[in-house]
């Protein structure tokens, strides 16, 4: 038997990831006990008579949607994949040892951080995370998440002790949660559904204006990110609002050069800051290379002059 049960106590708190896989392999899917509207948002069928699909499931991969492990259409998979709803509880366990960190008794270092002197770290832990992703290191990932959620519960731990304006965790992550429904009214209210993920970001856009009440265009944007991202994002925004390019900086300055190839990048879908960056690391890595085939010359590469370098340049760098 190849059956996957998907249990799925709160249509609004959507499939878990696991599930994903299974769905992706499934030859149908179907719930059991959902309520008709539910069935229709997951893209199943109701569950056939319990023999119908038990003898289904012989034959191939079924993934069954259901409320409990004592709907009858569950109990006749006995063998299936269980897979519950993520819980959250480590979120929880997070937030209580940032907490008991920076209690009195616990770590002197925590307890003596501010917003600013966390600063640093949320730009390191942000960079080494982007890192990881672009490295496809899944290990690395896992860790360097956890590094950037804890600049959250820390920022969070710390706001919480603010005398004037006091916030902690809980009225963080309830603020997001009313975000995120409040911009997916198709998804968590009775809204127009939306089909294409660029539809999507255009609605958001405009729920975010409305929401704000921004008076401008390029208010929101993060004047304190890299340069490069910075001027992509301006040329994203400036284009969806019909700014035409003959209104960019027009210098002749390797400064307005730059902003216009990025904010021009951004317009043609392409992330300037990440395409930057991966020319960057590779020519890092034409650097070393070429150090590398120094020494197995046996030449300090400290001694290399131009054309010693284009002798030791790797093929194709």
């Amino acid at each position: 038997m190849t059956a996957t049960v998907v249990l799925l106590t709160s249509a609004a708190a959507g499939v878990p990831p696991a599930a994903f896989p299974h769905l992706r392999g499934a030859r149908a899917v179907y719930a059991s006990g959902l309520g008709e509207d539910v069935t229709d948002l997951l893209g199943a069928k109701p569950a056939p008579d319990p023999a119908v699909l038990a003898a289904e499931a012989a034959e191939g991969a079924v993934v069954l949607f259901a409320a409990s492990t004592d709907d009858p259409a569950v109990r006749v998979l006995p063998g299936a994949v269980v897979i519950g709803q993520p819980s959250g509880a480590k979120l929880v366990d997070a937030a209580l040892v940032m907490n008991r960190l920076r209690s009195p008794g616990g770590c002197p270092w925590d307890a003596e951080q501010t917003h600013e002197s966390l600063r640093q770290y949320l730009v390191e832990e942000t960079y080494e995370l982007l890192e990881a992703i672009e490295d496809g290191d899944r290990v690395a990932m896992r860790e360097e998440l956890g590094d950037v959620l804890l600049q959250v519960l820390f920022h969070a731990r710390v706001a919480a002790e603010h005398v004037g304006d006091p916030f902690d965790i809980d009225t963080v992550a309830g603020e997001l949660v009313a975000k995120l429904v409040g911009r997916h009214p198709h998804v968590f209210a009775d809204a127009e559904r939306i089909a294409t993920a660029e539809r999507q970001e255009v609605k958001w856009e405009e729920l975010k204006q409305a929401e704000k009440q921004r008076k401008s265009i390029v208010d929101g944007v993060a004047l304190g990110q890299p340069a490069t991202a910075l001027a992509g994002k301006l040329g994203q925004r400036s284009g969806r609002a019909g700014i035409p390019l003959d209104l960019f900086p027009a210098g002749q300055d390797a400064a307005s050069r730059l902003f216009v190839l990025a904010a021009t990048a951004r317009r043609a879908g392409v992330d300037p800051e990440g395409e930057l960056r991966a020319v960057a690391k590779q020519f890092a890595a034409d650097v070393r290379a070429a150090e590398a085939n120094a020494r197995a010359a046996g030449v300090e590469p400290s001694t290399l002059e131009a054309d010693g370098w284009r002798r030791y340049w790797p093929s194709g760098g």
